[in-house]
């Protein structure tokens, strides 16, 4: 699957920016993150990550190493359950059994793409989890594969490596130490991917 050498990357970037985000998780300076004692998430995605970094502070290139990988599953299952992605099973060879991947029947692919969408191309102003999937998706090398919603021109790419670089706007989140939090985990998800070799 292509991007699936840096997948765990913008999976784990994605769970520490929704905890950032639910001001689960703060800095404690600008390389580390821990959790915010006392308020954990809801959300079952997200716990694991949460209790890691309840332990101790930690570095996020450490933290996405640690919770990354064990992301695609539970995401994946999560998203057929919910109908967002079908299966399909299929032959290859005529011989082989295997199964495809396709979009699913509740159209939240296309919701969120509209979303990214607006902030990128029609410049709305954004809000902080639409600007954190705008800069994950760019930061992956991703964006372009979505052409056909989202126009691959200059002004887009210029948008999408502002926000990449924490250049959100003072409404995106509620708070600058969100906002501080969460840049500071799409930065090392960049970084991250930086020195990954792409697929």
């Amino acid at each position: 699957m292509a991007g699936e050498n840096t997948l765990f990357y913008v999976l784990g970037g994605a769970v520490l920016a929704d905890l950032a985000l639910g001001e689960h998780l703060t800095t404690t300076d600008r390389q580390r993150v821990s959790s915010v004692a006392g308020h954990p998430p809801t959300d079952a995605l997200l716990h694991p990550a949460w209790d890691y970094l309840a332990e101790k502070p930690r570095g996020v290139q450490t933290a996405l190493a640690a919770i990354g990988p064990a992301l695609r599953e539970p995401v994946l299952e999560r998203l057929i359950a919910r109908g967002d992605i079908d299966q399909e099973p299929r032959k290859v060879l005529g011989l082989f059994r295997t199964t495809a991947l396709r979009d699913g029947r509740t159209e939240r692919r296309s919701r969120l793409l509209a979303d990214v969408r607006r902030v990128l191309v029609d410049g709305a102003e954004p809000q902080a989890r639409v600007v954190a999937l705008a800069a994950l998706l760019s930061a992956s090398g991703t964006l372009p594969q979505f052409h056909r919603e989202i126009p691959w021109t200059s002004p887009v790419i210029s948008r999408a490596k502002e926000f990449e670089q924490g250049g959100w706007g003072a409404d995106a989140a509620g708070a600058a130490v969100t906002r501080t939090a969460t840049a500071t985990v799409v930065n090392s998800v960049i970084m991250a991917i930086s020195v990954s070799p792409r697929s």
